[in-house]
């Protein structure tokens, strides 16, 4: 069974910056895709960010230039960068772990005020 706990969200103004981090429990993490999604209020759930097991990076149109997805295999971490954020940015941010199935985080907040 794998577990993902998200952490790093928060409230920040208007071109500021944050950090997520989404720590996975298992033994699949190198193998596997990890992905952040955000859901704002009254929204579906959009992708955002997508690294490989092997490091390819994708990003949404809306974040690139701005979001970095970077992994960790030794400590079982993926995190997101945001850099430059806008009010547009709020939403629940999720982690997504996609190996033989796909596994989802508990979302964490993130507020941006103008």
């Amino acid at each position: 069974q794998v577990q993902l706990v998200e952490s790093g969200g928060g409230l920040v103004q208007a071109g500021g910056s944050l950090r997520l981090s989404c720590a996975a429990s298992g033994s699949i993490f190198s193998i596997a895709t990890m992905a952040w999604y955000r859901q704002a209020p009254g929204k579906q759930r959009e992708s955002v960010a997508t690294v490989t097991s092997g490091g390819s990076t994708n990003y949404a149109d809306s974040v690139k230039g701005r979001y970095t997805i970077s992994r960790d295999n030794a400590k079982n971490t993926v995190y997101l960068q945001m850099n430059s954020l806008k009010p547009e940015d709020t939403a629940v941010y999720y982690c997504d772990l996609r190996a033989t199935r796909q596994y989802w985080g508990q979302g964490t907040q993130v507020t941006v005020s103008s």
